[in-house]
């Protein structure tokens, strides 16, 4: 479970046995968590994240996109 960026409370991540779907982020903060498509950019669920939290995430992603699919691409086509 790689640990993409760690920033204001929030871990970005994704699980190494996720292979077969699309481009994707996972993010935690406290006991809330989302997941986020890649590409295009959207949200897949949230879990006990404020709306603010959702919103807040949703930008990060959004700022660190490339760094995201870059380094998706790096770990899977191993």
């Amino acid at each position: 479970m790689p640990t993409l960026l760690q920033v204001e409370g929030f871990r970005f991540f994704f699980y190494s046995n996720e292979r077969g779907e699309p481009p994707h982020v996972h993010v935690e903060r406290g006991e809330g968590e989302a997941k986020f498509w890649l590409d295009p950019l959207r949200i897949a669920y949230a879990h006990r994240l404020t709306p603010a939290e959702q919103r807040r995430a949703r930008e990060l992603v959004f700022q660190h996109q490339g760094l995201f699919k870059e380094r998706w691409l790096e770990h899977f086509s191993r």
